[in-house]
C-alpha cells in the first residue's frame, strides 16, 4: 500500500507528462523518475512508465488520420511490422538486462534522450525538403530506433522524427503522423511483453494512465497559449536535472 505522498507524486508526474507530451514531448522525464523515487525498481519503473504514457499515442494517431490515409497501406503495414518487431526485441532486451546494469545505464539514457530532444528541431530544419542519400536506411533505421523505444522510451519521438527527415520525408506533418503511428505500435507490443513478464506495477500504472490522459486534454488546450520555446526549455531543464540526480544516486 503506497502512502498518500507517493500517490500524489505519481499522479502529478503523470498529469505533467500528459501535458508535456501533448505540447512538445518528454513526458517520460517525469513518469520514470517519479516511479523510481517512490521505490519502484528501475526496470519495472521503465515498463510501467511506458504503459502510463501510452494512451497519448493513440490520441495522436487519431489526430493524424488524414496524413495516414494519404499513404500507401503497404508502407504502413511494412513499417508497423518493423516497429512491432523492434519494440518487442527492445522489451525482451530490457527484461534480460540485469537490474544493476540497467540502473547504471539510466542516467546515460536520460542524458541521451535530453540531448536528442534538444537537437531535434535543428535536425528537422537542416534536413527538411532536401533530397536524401540516406533513404535506403529508412527501414533498418526504423528497426534500430524501435529496439531503442522498446528498451527505453525516452526520446523515442525525437529519434523517429530525425529518422524520417534524414531519410527524405519532406512533409513535416506526414513525418509526425508516421512518428506517432509507429510509436503507438511499438509501445503497445513492448508494453504487452512487459505485462506478460509481470514487469508492471498495476495500481501505479492505472493511476498514472488516468492522470496522463487528463493531462493530455489539458495540454492540448495549453498548446495554443504557451510559446513552444518555453515548453521545450522546461523539458530540457527537467531532463538535465533528472540526469544529474540519477548520476548523483550512482
Amino acid at each position: 500500500m503506497m502512502d498518500a505522498a507517493s500517490l500524489a507524486l505519481l499522479a502529478a508526474a503523470a498529469f505533467g507528462a500528459g501535458v508535456l507530451n501533448a505540447i512538445a514531448g518528454g513526458g517520460s522525464f517525469l513518469t520514470f523518475p517519479a516511479l523510481v523515487f517512490t521505490g519502484v525498481p528501475p526496470i519495472v519503473a521503465n515498463a510501467t512508465s511506458a504503459l502510463a504514457v501510452s494512451p497519448g499515442y493513440l490520441g495522436s494517431v487519431w489526430g493524424f488520420r488524414p496524413e495516414l490515409r494519404a499513404l500507401d497501406p503497404r508502407l504502413l503495414r511494412r513499417e508497423a511490422l518493423v516497429a512491432a518487431t523492434g519494440g518487442v526485441c527492445g522489451a525482451l532486451l530490457l527484461l534480460v538486462t540485469p537490474a544493476k546494469v540497467f540502473a547504471g545505464l539510466v542516467p546515460w539514457l536520460l542524458l541521451l534522450a535530453t540531448a536528442l530532444f534538444a537537437i531535434g528541431p535543428s535536425v528537422a530544419k537542416l534536413s527538411q525538403g532536401r533530397p536524401s542519400a540516406l533513404a535506403r536506411w529508412r527501414t533498418p533505421g526504423l528497426l534500430l530506433v524501435s529496439v531503442y523505444g522498446g528498451y527505453f522510451n525516452g526520446g523515442l519521438g525525437i529519434l523517429l522524427m530525425a529518422l524520417y527527415t534524414l531519410t527524405g520525408e519532406a512533409r513535416i506533418h506526414t513525418a509526425n503522423a508516421l512518428k506517432n503511428f509507429n510509436s503507438f505500435v511499438l509501445s503497445i507490443l513492448s508494453v504487452a511483453a512487459f505485462a506478460l513478464a509481470g514487469a508492471i506495477v498495476w495500481p501505479q500504472a492505472v493511476l498514472m494512465m488516468a492522470c496522463a490522459t487528463a493531462g493530455g486534454f489539458a495540454g492540448a488546450r495549453l498548446a495554443r497559449r504557451l510559446p513552444a520555446a518555453w515548453v521545450r526549455g522546461l523539458v530540457i531543464a527537467t531532463g538535465v536535472v533528472m540526469s544529474a540526480v540519477f548520476f548523483q544516486r550512482g
